[in-house]
């Protein structure tokens, strides 16, 4: 077994362990977790949105330990030289930002349960897209501590790549992470004017060459190109309906979503129906990739360069270039490198003909 195959089963397995655990402490929560109703005088809205609340916090307690046990890995590999400390409270401004969202959509959803009894799903469904729209909008604008792109040659090329996707203009900015880790990565993310593309400084430093640097920023363009983004929201929107339907079901004997105690039951049924699609959500998420991937090797015309960044971010990675298939559907929601090296190649084919 490789180096990297070595590294990436222990954070396999501590995933897989992570939500046996989460599951687990869930189901007791949800047996037990009701009995914090009597305790509380918020009312029925109020002491569901307290029920939720501790809930969140149980399944980030539970985490921890997992996570802590993969920081600790990565520092053993050199992945990461990132303090523990640190490492705890890297995203608390995205974390809290998930938390208050997950919570007002908790407390939109009891309330039209109260009023609508159990039609809420549907309407309940479109507040669940509509946050995460909103979420999705924010991001960008809660992601602190970036620096305009200072290269001018990769910034010239990123301009001649938005003419060619026909995009507008989109900022490019650089994070600062090679005091922490030596791994490479980039990705896009915002709606509408608040598009950005974000690039982690390892990736401009050697190994990677500017032909590297540059395939990566078209594979970042050809996502808002190919308009991922919304279209995620739309597969999420997809998701929604049916599992707002199955809360309905599940929490029926609690008194459904308008009464507090089927709070927990219903958090529970959230993270088991979240872990059953994780397979197919990797498999949209994949095919969001691969076209990402094409759209890069139309702009760039460099099946090399592209080729050569699979080998370089493996190597900063640790990535598993081909993972076992449990892995591969619950974890890997980009295509493998060995099946991206296979495209380039493809694509090279038949550019030659």
């Amino acid at each position: 077994m490789t180096r990297a195959e070595r590294y990436q089963r222990f954070l396999d397995v501590d995933w897989l362990l992570s939500e046996l655990a989460l599951v687990a402490v869930l189901v007791v929560y949800a047996r037990r977790g009701q009995a914090f109703v009597r305790e509380s005088a918020a009312g029925p809205v109020g002491t569901g949105m307290l029920l939720g609340m501790l809930g969140l916090a149980i399944v980030w307690l539970v985490r921890v330990p997992f996570g802590l046990a993969a920081h600790w890995w990565d520092r053993r590999h050199g992945v990461t030289s990132l303090g523990y400390l640190s490492w705890l409270v890297s995203d608390w401004a995205q974390l809290g930002a998930e938390f208050v969202a997950i919570c007002i959509a908790l407390g939109i959803v009891m309330a039209l349960a109260r009023w609508l009894g159990e039609t809420w799903w549907l309407p309940g469904a479109a507040v669940f897209v509509a946050i995460a729209a909103a979420f999705s909008f924010a991001s960008p604008y809660l992601f602190f501590g970036t620096k305009p792109l200072r290269d001018e040659a990769l910034a010239a090329s990123a301009v001649r790549y938005e003419r060619a996707q026909h995009l507008p203009h989109i900022p490019i900015r650089v994070e600062e992470v090679s005091d922490e880790t030596q791994q490479a990565n980039a990705f896009s993310f915002g709606l509408g004017p608040s598009r950005r593309v974000v690039l982690w400084d390892t990736l401009l430093r050697e190994p990677f060459t500017l032909g590297e640097q540059q395939v990566v920023v078209a594979h970042e363009l050809g996502h808002l190109s190919s308009r991922h983004i919304p279209k995620g929201l739309a597969w999420f929107a997809l998701f929604a309906l049916p599992g707002a339907w199955i809360v309905i079901r599940t929490t029926r004997r609690r008194g459904g979503m308008g009464e507090p105690q089927a709070v927990p039951l219903a958090l529970l049924v959230v993270v088991l129906l979240q872990l059953a699609a994780t397979p197919v959500q990797n498999w949209i998420s994949r095919r969001m990739e691969a076209e990402a991937d094409w759209k890069a090797l139309q702009t760039t015309r460099d099946p090399r360069s592209f080729e050569k960044l699979m080998v370089d971010s493996t190597r900063s990675s640790l990535e598993d270039p081909d993972p076992p298939t449990w892995a591969y559907l619950f974890l890997t929601d980009h295509p493998t490198d060995v099946q991206r090296v296979a495209m380039a190649r493809a694509w090279a084919r038949r550019a030659s003909r």
